[in-house]
């Protein structure tokens, strides 16, 4: 029966076609009903079709007194959180744990795709680590031209390395940015809008590297394991990614430079109820237990408003 049915929200956005920060956005705004299993958001087959019909601009059919009707404003708002590090996980599970009126939701999304998510009103705290080659600062030149015109504050979660992803042993003697435009060399690509890959394009363009002479520059993965894995298993000779992933699949990894995660979060009138419970979550003793303990975090900044307008 149809009632019996339920969707992800990956699910629900191949069919409506949409992105699925969109679809958090529906829910957000309490378009689209939704509830939540474990961790993952589910959304009823009979609210999807009463979604549509709205959409549509047809009069929702009447629901059973048997049933009765689903309140959406009683439910904890949805808060999306975007990016791909573990640390965030850590932190919505904090900011659940402090503050029952907000129901964290996860979105894998890359760096400028977050914070264009956010300039939509598609996402509510944007993680970002994206490397200025001209300034060397990381994201608060990005924030500043994205976000033109938004009130914001900007927040460090951890630092970390970012490098080279090789093989153990390091057969090809690989050290350095240069070595990706010789022709035993071949790498394996992040996807356009992470920030690895515009760590990767900078670091190119810094050094006059065509990215056209590096072998395997099109061949994209959509996360920092995927790259590692593709290294250890031979099917590429070096990837861009972070410390922690090469750990996790048995990568050695070279450090090239110490990036900034940071957090973005808009100060509007209807942010300011979970805005005091993220802060005050980042500089709890709890959180930096537990951040502690992964391998390549630096804490010395975490909780630290780096930029506000």
């Amino acid at each position: 029966m149809t009632e019996e049915l339920s969707y992800t929200t990956e699910e629900i956005a191949k069919l409506l076609k949409i992105s699925k920060l969109t679809v958090y956005d529906l829910i957000k705004k309490g378009d689209l009903l939704a509830y939540r299993v474990g961790r993952q958001m589910r959304i009823d087959a009979s609210d999807l079709e009463r979604y549509k019909r709205q959409a549509k601009g047809a009069t929702p059919q009447s629901v059973s007194p048997a049933s009765g009707p689903k309140e959406a404003s009683s439910a904890p708002r949805p808060l999306v959180i975007t990016g791909q590090d573990v640390s965030l996980d850590m932190l919505a599970k904090h900011i659940e744990r402090q503050n029952k009126a907000v129901r964290p939701l996860r979105s894998h999304a890359g760096s400028l795709d977050s914070l264009i998510a956010m300039y939509q009103g598609q996402a509510d705290i944007v993680s970002t680590h994206l490397l200025d080659g001209d300034t060397g600062e990381y994201n608060v030149p990005y924030i500043r031209k994205l976000l033109a015109g938004f009130s914001y504050v900007v927040v460090n979660l951890v630092s970390r390395s970012a490098g080279l992803y090789v093989q153990r042993g390091n057969p090809k003697g690989i050290s350095a940015w240069t070595d990706l435009q010789r022709e035993d060399v071949r790498m394996v690509n992040r996807e356009k809008g992470a920030g690895a890959r515009i760590l990767l394009d900078e670091q190119l363009r810094l050094h006059g590297i065509a990215s056209s002479s590096v072998q395997g520059y099109d061949d994209e993965k959509s996360n920092h394991l995927s790259v590692a894995g593709q290294v250890v298993s031979g099917a590429a000779d070096t990837g861009v990614g972070i410390e922690k992933a090469a750990a996790l699949v048995g990568a050695e990894f070279i450090p090239l430079i110490r990036e900034r995660y940071d957090l973005v979060m808009l100060k509007t009138p209807d942010n300011l109820d979970w805005l005091g419970t993220v802060m005050s979550v980042l500089k709890s003793e709890l959180l930096h237990q537990e951040l502690a303990s992964i391998q390549g975090y630096d804490l010395s900044l975490t909780g630290t408003i780096l930029y506000e307008t």
